[in-house]
């Protein structure tokens, strides 16, 4: 049976990940962005892989664009089964450096174009009763780190949201599925293309993932419905360590992560960001730290095989009473 995906922020990063991760034969994906070359690029991998594509250049920060881009592909594709919201953008700077139509225009696609695409997919979902939603976190939707109070404060605004809503779908009695991926930092061409303030190139918080260790999790999201997953050890001890000491997370960020997130390589006097329009081009999934990201996350491993672990540490449990019983 074929099905019908949608994922914004298709074009690059994480969201090119994603849509490669979906592609096989038989899936049908709208893919929504704002770069073309990038679409492009996007659809030849689904095609490649025997999907089918349709390219929608969409800003996702425009309701009315959101809702007539979910039109169109179910006019093409038939009714959408998952939707994901991966759009994204930031500014790399300290909070003061940052013009106010700057910090409305990176709020107005990380966090608005999440709430749209929600609402363009449920919108649809609700009358047939199924379907999966899953939205792109971050270990920031927990924790706030210095440089990057956009993407925090957005990533924050996603988590309640998506609480909020929740409670909503689940009071309907409907059966369609809202699920979070909470990320660490990740091996994409943000850290080229999201608009910098800073004297250095910008890099993700080491350790680094690479882009297809969070799509498989999106991908997991998806089939399975779970309410939330964590990908990589640093979004555990993020998270958690905000939890039980967040004065002490305060400190260690206050020292560590504004050097942290910076290269030590100069910037390019003629880099482009893609705060107000899409850079030319196609980036692609990977960012420049290639031989710096993992391929794999142990905490995504033991998410997924979550029932065969617990039934393996209950079995071994037994054994040890009954062995202690027969001593």
């Amino acid at each position: 049976m074929s099905q019908v995906i949608v994922v914004t922020g298709a074009s690059s990063g994480i969201g090119r990940a994603i849509v490669r991760r979906f592609a096989a034969p038989g899936v049908k994906i709208g893919l929504i962005a704002r770069s073309e070359e990038g679409l492009l690029g996007a659809a030849r991998d689904v095609e490649a892989a025997g999907g089918e594509a349709l390219k929608l250049s969409v800003d996702v920060a425009d309701h009315d664009a959101v809702e007539a881009a979910a039109d169109a592909v179910e006019e093409a594709f038939g009714p959408i089964d998952v939707w994901v919201n991966d759009a994204m953008t930031t500014v790399f700077a300290f909070f003061e450096d940052i013009e106010p139509d700057e910090y409305r225009r990176a709020t107005e696609v990380t966090y608005l174009g999440t709430v749209w695409g929600t609402r363009a997919a449920l919108k649809r979902m609700l009358p047939r009763d199924r379907g999966s939603i899953v939205q792109v976190g971050s270990a920031m939707c927990y924790r706030g780190i210095p440089l990057q109070s956009p993407y925090c404060g957005a990533k924050h605004a996603i988590k309640g949201f998506m609480d909020s809503v929740r409670t909503e779908v689940r009071y309907k009695g409907a059966n369609i599925h809202l699920s979070m991926v909470q990320l660490p930092g990740v091996n994409t061409p943000q850290f080229d293309h999201c608009r910098d303030k800073l004297p250095e190139r910008p890099q993700p918080v080491p350790p680094v993932y690479q882009p297809e260790v969070a799509a498989d999790a999106v991908y997991h999201a998806a089939k399975t419905g779970k309410r939330e997953i964590y990908v990589g050890i640093p979004t555990v001890y993020t998270i958690w360590g905000n939890h039980f000491a967040p004065w002490l997370a305060d400190r260690y960020l206050a020292r560590t992560a504004v050097k942290g997130q910076q290269s030590g390589v100069p910037k390019s006097p003629d880099r482009k960001d893609n705060l107000f329009s899409p850079p030319p081009g196609d980036p692609g999934a990977h960012g420049d730290y290639d031989d710096k990201a993992h391929k794999r996350s142990l905490v995504l491993t033991a998410s997924k095989h979550r029932r065969g672990l617990l039934a393996g540490i209950g079995a071994v449990s037994l054994a040890a009473v009954a062995a202690a019983a027969r001593s």
